[in-house]
């Protein structure tokens, strides 16, 4: 069945490919891809598949039954994009000023349609039934994932496997993590009141940005000395406003800043632990300040059983030459969701070309991948959903984060 599936995917490629590269010129932003989910709908359509639309906002789900009973899998891809300007010289350059794909969702959803094909096209042969999750939103919390498990997209599902095209590791290479492997992804602003003044007399003055910068090193030290050494956390101010004159001592101050943990005590003690330090200097400065937290995603925690099934099934996949387990990526992942409700796991599928010789990441304005990633990510999605029918592990224990 597999060799079957394996040869319709390769059918496929450059199928996969046109419309990785159609979506790579049309993205849309998180929570306004209408025209993307309508491009999915219709490939469905066409080929007959049942599928429901506008699933918890503007997602896609897609189902195929077996003609044998079995184990209900559903496998899952993203669809949005970003708001950064495509600095690429390639003909499938976006033609949306200002939004591009440059995480690779584009490719997870070419992967996830290509490989529904493939199983409707064996159906008749298969066990169980098969879910392909269109997920829109994952970029920006609250995201979609939660949105759309609300309206049903797991609704009798048994397992759930997801992947992301990794365009800094190697094609050829399956990534995984036993336990959590992506972070929890929160959001914090604090604004600090001062009083305003002219630069040359300071002493009539509260200055916000003297106060604001003393926050920003404070900061960095509740990871160095409040947090254990032991586990791992992040806490990193991104943007610093102030805008004023520059004979004006500023009234006001904005940071904000991102906090990524694995364990949830230490996601309370700096949650509570910034605003114990923004208290106490804008108290010394004579200043006010009003504090925010935003709790993003939480921390991708896979299950045991499920990721040593992917590394198994993996293994039948002729381009996989290294499979390999990873220190947890401080990135957020909103498939967390669907890990707290199924049993399930996420991996990376490398998609770096050999003889690249200037990496882009993620979210760069020149990020791209290697398009056999692709076939790959299929093959090993179909494999592991494919033999999931056959697995008789017992329910595991839930996985704690660590």
């Amino acid at each position: 069945m597999l060799k079957k599936l394996h040869g319709l995917l390769e059918e496929s490629y450059e199928e996969m490919i046109s419309i990785r590269r159609y979506l790579h010129q049309y993205p849309e932003l998180s929570f306004q891809e209408t025209k993307t989910a309508a491009f999915i709908a219709d490939f469905y359509q066409k080929l007959g598949i049942e599928f429901r639309s506008s699933v918890g906002g503007n997602g896609v789900v897609a189902r195929v039954a077996g003609k044998k009973p079995g184990k209900t899998v559903a496998l899952r891809a993203d669809f949005d994009a970003l708001p950064i300007q495509d600095e690429k010289d390639v003909p499938y350059k976006s033609k949306m000023d200002g939004v591009m794909h440059a995480c690779g969702h584009d490719g997870h959803t070419a992967t996830l349609l290509l490989l529904a094909k493939a199983l409707n096209t064996l159906k008749d042969e298969l066990e169980g039934e098969y879910v392909f999750i269109h997920q829109h939103a994952e970029e920006y919390a609250p995201g979609g994932a939660k949105p759309m498990i609300e309206d049903g997209c797991l609704d009798g599902v048994d397992a759930i496997f997801g992947t992301h095209l990794w365009a800094t590791a190697p094609t050829g290479t399956i990534q995984y993590r036993v336990g959590p492997i992506m972070a929890a992804a929160d959001r914090f602003e604090i604004v600090i009141q001062g009083k305003g003044g002219h630069g040359a007399q300071p002493h009539k003055t509260r200055d916000a940005i003297v106060a604001a910068a003393q926050l920003v090193i404070a900061l960095q030290q509740i990871v160095a000395r409040r947090v254990d050494p032991i586990e791992s956390a992040v806490v990193t101010v991104g943007s610093f406003v102030a805008d004023n004159a520059f004979n004006v001592i500023a009234d006001k101050a904005k940071i904000i800043g991102t906090v990524r943990t694995f364990n949830e005590d230490v996601r309370d003690l700096i949650e509570k632990e910034i605003e114990r330090v923004a208290g106490g200097i804008t108290q010394a400065s004579d200043c006010t300040y009003e504090y925010v937290y935003h709790r993003g995603y939480p921390a991708v925690v896979t299950h045991e059983a499920e990721t040593r099934h992917v590394i198994q099934m993996a293994q039948t996949v002729d381009e996989v030459n290294r499979i390999e387990e990873i220190a947890p990526e401080m990135g957020g992942e909103d498939f967390a969701y669907y890990l707290q409700k199924v049993k399930g796991t996420f991996f990376f599928t490398g998609a770096l070309a050999d003889g690249v010789e200037v990496v882009y990441p993620h979210h760069h304005p020149k990020f791209d991948f290697d398009e056999k990633a692709m076939l790959i990510a299929a093959k090993t999605l179909g494999a592991a959903a494919i033999g999931y029918q056959s697995t008789a592990a017992e329910p595991e224990a839930a996985t704690s984060v660590k």
